[in-house]
């Protein structure tokens, strides 16, 4: 089987220690990081999944998300966080992570929500092996083997949870998908009292689809989103 490489990038180096230890007990080989320079120049050479803590020395976690996604739509990115206030949390989302943990986190949390990431990356492809590779929503196409989407022939440019959450309202078109259904699904956890993530990976996905003539992601109030299909559209 082969062994997933994950990047991990925390000043905190005793909680890093720790993760890193939990991490390659399971199988992970990690490469540890404690400072946001060596995280981007490690970022550079191929990984599974990048971890970054938001508050670290020379870049802080966010500078290197944004440097990152600049070239690298493709690598989940989780970013750890100490702060309370949830502005550095919705800010990452917004840059394209595709998830987050408050800090101090415990290591099986973290490594539930490391492996539903990477489930969802091996499992898309092999589930078109009883389906079509494709499907077409609208003006909107995309190919689930090769993880691409397509908004009127243009390549639109996703994260791994975008692409994901795109994929369940696409096979469920004009129906309710649930909020609830979308955290256990994608991100592999229960939705959260005050979690806003799937609320910011929707608001991502709604500026990337603007420019459709046939697609809108509706929010059906206090219970999730369907994507509207306008069927009569020339």
């Amino acid at each position: 089987m082969t062994q997933h490489n994950i990047l991990l990038a925390d000043d905190d180096i005793v909680l890093a220690e720790m993760l890193t230890e939990y991490l390659q007990g399971e199988g992970f080989d990690v490469t540890l990081v404690h400072n946001g320079e060596d995280a981007l120049e490690a970022s550079k050479s191929p990984k599974d999944m990048i971890i970054l803590d938001i508050m670290m020395p020379k870049m802080d976690g966010l500078e290197v998300l944004k440097a990152v996604r600049q070239t690298d739509t493709d690598t989940p990115v989780i970013m750890l966080t100490a702060r309370g206030d949830d502005i550095d949390r919705i800010l990452g989302l917004e840059l394209g992570a595709d998830d987050y943990m408050p800090k101090p986190c415990n290591p099986r949390e973290l490594l539930a929500r490391v492996k539903a990431i990477l489930r969802r990356a091996s499992t898309s492809g092999k589930a078109s092996s009883s389906q079509s590779d494709l499907l077409n929503v609208g003006d909107l196409e995309m190919n689930v083997h090769n993880r691409q989407a397509k908004l009127q022939d243009e390549v639109l440019i996703l994260t791994q949870t975008e692409f994901d959450i795109l994929q369940l309202l696409m096979q469920s078109a004009d129906e309710l998908i649930t909020k609830q259904k979308i955290s256990e699904d994608i991100l592999g956890r229960k939705l959260g009292a005050y979690d806003r993530s799937i609320d910011v990976h929707i608001s991502n996905l709604r500026r990337k689809l603007s420019q459709s003539t046939m697609l809108n992601i509706q929010t059906v109030r206090g219970s999730g989103y369907l994507l509207n299909v306008k069927r009569d559209a020339a």
